[in-house]
Parts: structure tokens; sequence; C-alpha cells
């Protein structure tokens, strides 16, 4: 196979994975895994949550992928378990760090994108049981968030 396919795989890959999180967090993390996951709904403010846990169940197929694909040369495995990590290292900056801000980094952001992903995880967090929700994703929110970031961000600069 030639680099452009990898790259290819290694794209497709990530942008498959919002659907994949998308799936596994509404009907797995809400549904029968919601043990895991609604510390997460109902922070106790500690350094570790029980939903931390899923980061194994991400982690643990990119990381074989990489292995086995690395065993047979570099081939698409290696580069399937590479866009599954890539999306983690996404996931955990813009959940954690971003939005949670479970780490003191871009603490002081005022794009209009994470400004609307901020508010849609705040919209998804409002309902506190496994039943209720919106916006399961991590990186495509509904684009009324973005407007209403935007109207925000027009309102601020005509103030300054």
């Amino acid at each position: 196979m030639t680099a452009i396919t990898y790259i290819l795989i290694t794209l497709g890959t990530f942008l498959a994975m919002e659907g994949v999180t998308w799936l596994t967090h509404k009907y797995v993390m809400h549904g029968f895994m919601w043990y895991f996951h609604h510390d997460h709904h109902n922070p106790q403010h500690t350094v570790f949550e029980k939903n931390d846990a899923f980061f194994l169940i991400f982690a643990t197929p990119s990381f074989l992928l990489m292995l086995f694909g690395s065993y047979a040369g570099f081939d698409w495995k290696f580069f399937l378990g590479f866009g599954i990590m890539l999306y983690g290292i996404c996931y955990f900056l813009v959940h954690d760090v971003l939005i949670h801000q479970r780490f003191p980094w871009f603490k002081h952001t005022d794009n209009v994108y994470f400004r609307a992903l901020r508010k849609a995880h705040k919209i998804h967090h409002k309902h506190l049981g496994a039943e209720d929700g919106e916006c399961f994703g991590m990186l495509l929110v509904p684009f009324k968030y973005f407007r209403e970031a935007a109207a925000y961000k027009r309102k601020k600069l005509r103030q300054a």
C-alpha cells in the first residue's frame, strides 16, 4: 500500500471514531455501563472517576492494532490503531482539558468552536440520569451552539 492509502486509513478512522464515540456514549455509557459513567455526570471532584475506565476500552484495540500492524511491517492495522489513538488524544484534550478543565491548560480560550463544544457538553450534563440526554458526540455539535457562540463573540466585540 502507498503512503497516501495509510494517511487515508488514519484520517478515515479518526473521522469514523466520532460516530463510534456517539454510539458508545449513548448506548453503552448511558446504557448497560452506566455504573461506570454516572460519576461523570455527578462529579465528586476527585483525580479519577470510574468513567476513566472507558479509556482502556478504546486504548486496548488501538494498542493491539498498532502492535500487530507493526509486527506485520506497519500494514493497515497499524494505521487503523493510529487513527484511534489520534482520536483518543484529541478526546482527552477536548473533553478532559478544554471542556471539564481537569488540567489547568487552555483556561482562557474564547474560540467560537470551543465555546460551542463547551455549551453542547454542558447541555449534555444537565441530564443527571442515564435515560435522558443530548449531544453525545465530542467534536461535532449541533449548529445552534455555533450560532449562539458566534452571537456571544460579536456582542463581546461590540462592547470592547
